[in-house]
C-alpha cells in the first residue's frame, strides 16, 4: 500500500481441501475483505489528513501531511483472485503463466517496455560482485557515498556520479536487488546490498516482541 501504483495478484491456496462451492464462497469473501480493507485505509487517510489540516498549528505538521498525502495517491490495482492447488503441477503452471501474462500486459505494468541504459546494467553487475566478495559484512550494509566510491574505481563506471546512481538505486530497489529507504532520514544514505539479510533481521526482531510479550502475559 506504501509503493505508488502497485500491482496485486491475491493468490488462494488449499483449493484441494475445499469443495468446488467453497471455493467459490470464499473468494468472494476475500475479495469482499479486500474491497472494504481498501475503503477503510481512504477513511482513514482522509481523516488523519483533515486534523492535521484542521489543527491550529498545521506549519508544524507539514512532513506528516506531505507523508499522508504521498499515501493517499498510492494507487492499487487488485487483479482477480487466483485459486490453485499447491499439490498440482499444473495449478502451478497456471499460476506461473497468469504471473507472466499480467507482467507482459503494459497497461499495469508501462515501464515494461522501457529500455535502462546499459550502464543500469553495469551498475547492477558491480553491486552483485561487491555484494559476494569476501570484503562484504554479513549485514550488507554499506554507506551510500562509499558504494559510489567503489563502484567509481571501476573503469566502465568512472564517470558515476551520485545523482545518476540514486536515480539506478531507486530501479534496483523497485525490483528487489537491493534496498535504499531515501525516504527515511536515517537511512537515507545506507544501502543494504543483501536484502535477505534484512528480512532476517525483521523476522527475528518480530520473533523477539512475540516472545516479550508471551512472556510478559505469563
Amino acid at each position: 500500500m506504501r509503493v505508488p501504483n502497485s500491482v496485486v495478484l491475491p493468490v488462494g491456496t488449499h483449493v484441494d481441501c475445499c469443495r468446488e462451492e467453497e471455493v467459490e464462497e470464499k473468494r468472494r469473501d476475500i475479495v469482499a475483505k479486500i474491497t472494504a480493507m481498501l475503503a477503510e485505509r481512504r477513511s482513514n487517510l482522509a481523516h488523519f489528513i483533515d486534523n492535521l489540516e484542521g489543527s491550529k498549528e498545521p506549519e508544524f505538521y507539514v512532513d506528516q501531511w506531505e507523508r499522508l498525502k504521498e499515501m493517499e495517491s498510492c494507487m492499487l490495482t487488485i487483479l482477480n483472485l487466483v485459486a490453485v492447488d499447491c499439490t498440482d503441477p499444473r495449478d502451478l503452471k497456471k499460476l506461473e503463466a497468469t504471473i507472466l501474462e499480467h507482467v507482459k500486459n503494459e497497461d499495469l505494468f508501462p515501464e515494461v517496455v522501457r529500455v535502462l541504459p546499459p550502464i543500469y546494467r553495469q551498475v547492477e553487475t558491480a553491486i552483485v560482485d561487491i555484494a559476494q566478495s569476501e570484503e562484504m559484512a554479513d549485514h550488507g550494509m554499506m554507506d551510500l557515498q562509499y558504494l559510489l566510491s567503489k563502484l567509481s574505481q571501476r573503469q566502465d563506471l568512472a564517470n558515476l556520479d551520485q545523482e545518476l546512481l540514486q536515480d539506478i538505486l531507486r530501479y534496483l530497489h523497485r525490483v528487489g536487488l537491493v534496498m535504499w529507504y531515501e525516504e527515511i532520514k536515517h537511512l537515507e544514505s545506507t544501502v543494504f546490498l543483501q536484502p535477505t539479510f534484512l528480512i532476517t533481521m525483521f523476522k527475528v526482531s518480530v520473533g523477539m516482541g512475540t516472545v516479550s510479550s508471551a512472556a510478559l502475559l505469563g
